[in-house]
């Protein structure tokens, strides 16, 4: 569906935005295996996230939904019933590879796949450890959804993962939930720890030293009250656009501040943004706040090693923002963008050059120099929802209405986008 977007003076007001994405799942899944009624306040609104309690559903979990407020009815460890049809994960990553965790060790095999975004990206990553732990795992071409998930008795492992990621790293944590001894994931950099947070709060044993999590096989999981913070993946759309269009001042209220993913407000400090923070508090284990953005040029940056891996959900907007920097922005080392929902590489290099911005292509990033305009331009998704909304906020600062392709994309993680963001800029995006 095409959405028309007309240039905007400045964004204003308070805003507050759906729940964490990352932490809505974790909430949902634990909450599934766990023993009792879990409450979940905020519970994020898009379609990924509905694809989690829609899969639980299936798996013999009883849900409530009432707006953003969730009830799951815990099963316990060894409640899940085999589901009467293949699970559908829709666009989800984090569905599918997080649940195949747990599916690896119940006593049944499960059919568990998604859209046609979903299959073309790569599963590996946790066939092979679920393989050490005793897992059965068949995917197409050997490594594509839609997987058939044979459940076995696991035993614990200690395993390094390849590269950085929370979600393999998710994976492996909770089928060691169900495996004999420990299990043991070494991290070769810090990334996301919801799940670590998330497990302690429903009362695992658990042990984090040294990038080295621990974890004992088979606790006893009990139901929790959660609220689920405001999500600062989604806040970054909000918060770029009001750093570029002159006069902005905006408030951005309960956004989930945990350190794992506020490298994006220290990057932001370090291009001189004037973000900040307002207000902390904690909540079920994650800290939250305020937060305070204003208009104000910016210097250009370098994202690279550790910090591309941290930021890796935020790239798309933060090159909108290094097009219009005083000095550009440098992206490396992120060639996990490239299996993504799209080729965020390219989709992001083929929408700036369609806008009139110059931006060169790498292997494993781009290079967008400074100081240039935005110009209105026919923009295309690419059925993406971080590249609909990244190249929604470049609109809003072009010199002239914008047309943007897909942009149903959007509401996988954020159905009301386009109406929060017209809300804070005078109804711009129509």
């Amino acid at each position: 569906m095409p959405q028309r977007i007309r240039p905007a003076q400045s964004l204003s007001g308070d805003v507050s935005l759906p729940g964490d994405k990352s932490i809505s799942h974790r909430y949902a899944i634990i909450a599934a295996i766990a023993e009792g009624d879990t409450r979940i306040r905020n519970y994020a609104t898009g379609g990924d996230c509905r694809s989690t309690l829609g899969a639980i559903e299936a798996l013999g979990v009883p849900v409530e939904r009432n707006g953003t407020d969730v009830v799951i009815h815990g099963r316990g460890l060894d409640g899940l019933r085999e589901p009467a049809a293949p699970l559908d994960a829709g666009n989800s990553g984090s569905t599918i590879r997080m649940l195949s965790g747990i599916l690896a060790a119940q006593p049944f095999t499960t059919h568990i796949g998604g859209d046609a975004s979903l299959s073309r990206r790569p599963m590996d990553r946790i066939m092979q450890p679920l393989g050490l732990m005793g897992a059965h795992i068949s995917a197409r071409d050997g490594r594509f959804p839609p997987l058939d998930v044979q459940g076995a008795p696991l035993h614990g492992i200690a395993y390094t993962l390849p590269v950085p990621s929370a979600q393999v790293k998710t994976c492996v944590l909770l089928a060691g939930l169900y495996a004999d001894g420990v299990t043991e994931v070494h991290e070769p950099l810090r990334s996301r720890d919801h799940t670590e947070i998330a497990l302690r709060e429903f009362g695992a044993g658990l042990r984090v030293a040294s990038r080295v999590i621990t974890l004992q096989g088979r606790p006893t999981l009990t139901a929790r009250d959660l609220i689920v913070p405001a999500d600062l993946s989604s806040a970054a759309f909000f918060i770029v656009a009001a750093l570029l269009l002159p006069g902005s001042t905006l408030t951005i209220r309960g956004v989930g501040l945990n350190p794992t993913r506020a490298t994006l407000l220290d990057f932001l400090a370090s291009m001189g943004a004037p973000v900040r923070v307002l207000d902390i508090e904690s909540r079920n284990g994650e800290p939250v706040g305020d937060l305070l953005v204003e208009s104000a040029p910016v210097r250009g940056g370098m994202i690279e090693k550790e910090t591309t891996a941290a930021l890796i959900d935020e790239i798309p907007v933060l090159a909108v923002l290094g097009a219009s920097s005083e000095g550009g922005l440098v992206i490396r080392d992120a060639a996990e963008l490239r299996i993504k929902e799209s080729d965020r590489i390219a989709t992001i290099a083929e929408n700036l050059r369609r806008m009139g911005v110059e931006a060169r292509e790498l292997p494993d990033g781009l290079e967008v120099p400074g100081r240039q305009r935005f110009h209105a331009a026919k923009l295309d998704s690419f059925g993406d929802h971080r590249i609909a909304m990244a190249f929604t906020i470049a609109a809003l600062c072009a010199d002239g209405e914008s047309v943007l392709y897909s942009s149903e994309a959007a509401g996988v993680s954020f159905p009301d986008f386009f109406t929060t963001l017209a809300r804070c800029a005078g109804a711009s995006a129509a």
